[in-house]
């Protein structure tokens, strides 16, 4: 398990959970639009946290646009539950 990949990706959705909490709660104006780009952004850090979890450090440095892109979309029920 890539600990410090995860924690990364866990503390920016942190961060980005927080900002959009504030925001939703001190802008009257907060509209749809904003919502959705900010939880694209929660969800991104969130499923990379959980599926990239086990690549090495090098692989994780390096990120390819493939591995972007896999490791960002929400994973499967199997890939929760069982681990796949």
């Amino acid at each position: 398990m890539n600990k410090a990949y995860i924690l990364f990706h866990l503390k920016e959705a942190q961060e980005e959970l927080g900002k959009t909490i504030h925001e939703i709660e001190s802008q009257p104006d907060y509209d749809y639009g904003e919502y959705v780009v900010a939880m694209m952004h929660l969800y991104h850090h969130i499923n990379t946290a959980w599926n990239a979890r086990d690549v090495s450090p090098d692989v994780a440095e390096r990120c390819s646009e493939d591995d972007f892109y896999a490791w960002r979309r929400f994973p499967s029920e199997d890939e929760i539950y069982l681990g796949k």
